[in-house]
């Protein structure tokens, strides 16, 4: 199984816009651009909203059907271990290990001696084509790299092999993504994780590292795009080179997490892809799940109340709902909207402030931020606001299309 050049990740909370979603892939068809979708979602997000594996299949399965469409599509088992794998095998076809949390933790003595004996003939000056840059290593790289990565890549290696046990060779995907490490990985750091990775034969089919600068959920990149985009033509070149070094999958690309939203660097993206003619994957999940809160809002009445509810318990449960995401957000708590105030919005009020346009004056990063998390709440009012999603279907679905194609396909790709 062979992933497509271009892929988004398009999750999606509570399985209710997978046709919407799709219907934004078939526009960029149209267009002339063949965009893989893969639809992905989390164990934590599983726990949260009461669903399970089987029910991203069946969502897809719906939405396909229902649209006629004849490409092809992936169930993203996202960010899995060892420990819940197992849940996801049967009805998922793309698996993204994660294996941030075990960084930093040793291998064996011999394992990272034999690793520094294998890799010290490119110990000196390596020279990767298409950048200026020249990487120089020496010993001591070697040895800190094998330290801090090298336990986690065996770590993905048996997890790629538990999957590969049960589904069969090249009969699905793998991701390696570290994009939750609590530090940037450089270049050389990158080029002796992929040939780790080629150590374990794991044949990954995207790598998603910890970019620099802040990859906050749901808003805008946060840190200097100049530097970002050094860094990424640099990767885009190691990868390159470590494709054909390493023997490692023809389409190996990068893959971009916390990736919906990042409309400042887009430009960036799209030219080096093209610079490189380099694939690229990008994850857009929670942008989904604000398109339906806006929808709601939209529609007055009980879809604005539902809206409103919403954000005043997570306004509550601040602590509680950012816990889990502290790598990933930046939130002011004093430039949160009051919740009194925000209970007497309109409509127009309260979608103002959560749609990402930085030209209104009202859009507010840190109340979008924080209703990015809120899901929780609204998983709690179980039936309640999955009714409102029915009812309001056609106000929402258009919402999800057009956020879809016109802020990211379009941005990213033409």
């Amino acid at each position: 199984m062979k992933l497509q050049k271009y892929s988004i990740g398009t999750g999606d909370r509570f399985g209710c816009q997978g046709k919407a979603q799709l219907e934004a892939i078939i526009k960029a068809q149209e267009k002339g651009i063949n965009i893989a979708i893969v639809w992905n979602k989390s164990y934590r997000e599983h726990l949260i909203t009461k669903t399970k594996p089987i029910d991203v299949l069946k969502e897809a399965r719906d939405a396909v059907r229902e649209l006629n469409w004849k490409g092809n599509y992936y169930i993203d088992a996202d960010h899995v271990d060892l420990s819940n794998v197992d849940l996801f095998i049967d009805s998922s076809n793309y698996f993204t290990i994660d294996i941030a949390k075990y960084i930093g933790k040793m291998a064996s003595d011999v394992e990272i001696k034999n690793f520094i004996e294998k890799y010290k003939i490119y110990v000196g000056k390596i020279f990767i084509p298409k950048i200026e840059e020249v990487l120089i290593t020496n010993i001591k790289q070697l040895k800190t790299v094998g330290e801090k990565y090298l336990l986690a890549i065996k770590e993905a290696g048996q997890i790629y092999r538990k999957v590969e046990g049960k589904k069969g060779k090249d009969n699905f995907i793998v991701e390696i993504s570290m994009d939750e490490a609590n530090e940037p990985q450089s270049a050389i750091e990158i080029l002796f994780i992929l040939a780790a990775i080629a150590d374990e034969n794991i044949p990954v089919q995207a790598i998603a590292p910890k970019f620099i600068g802040r990859f906050n959920k749901g808003v805008d990149y946060k840190g200097d795009i100049e530097q970002f985009a050094e860094q990424f033509e640099t990767l885009l070149a190691v990868i390159q080179f470590a494709k054909q070094e390493f023997s490692l999958p023809d389409n190996l690309k990068l893959s971009i997490h916390s990736g919906s939203d990042k409309f400042s660097i887009y430009k960036t993206i799209n030219a080096t892809i093209k610079k490189f003619d380099a694939g690229i994957h990008l994850k857009t999940a929670g942008t989904t799940w604000l398109e339906e809160l806006i929808g709601l809002a939209m529609s007055g009445n009980n879809g604005l109340n539902i809206a409103k509810e919403i954000y005043i318990k997570a306004y509550d449960r601040f602590d509680e709902l950012c816990e889990p995401y502290s790598m990933v957000i930046d939130i002011d708590r004093l430039k949160l909207p009051n919740p009194k105030k925000a209970a007497e919005w309109t409509s127009e009020e309260y979608t103002r402030a959560l749609t990402h346009e930085k030209s209104c004056p009202d859009y507010n990063l840190h109340f979008r931020q924080l209703l990015h998390l809120g899901y929780k709440i609204a998983a709690e009012m179980g039936s309640q606001y999955k009714k409102a999603l029915k009812k309001y279907d056609e106000i929402i679905a258009q919402n999800v299309t057009e956020n879809l194609f016109e802020r990211h396909i379009k941005k990213l790709f033409l």
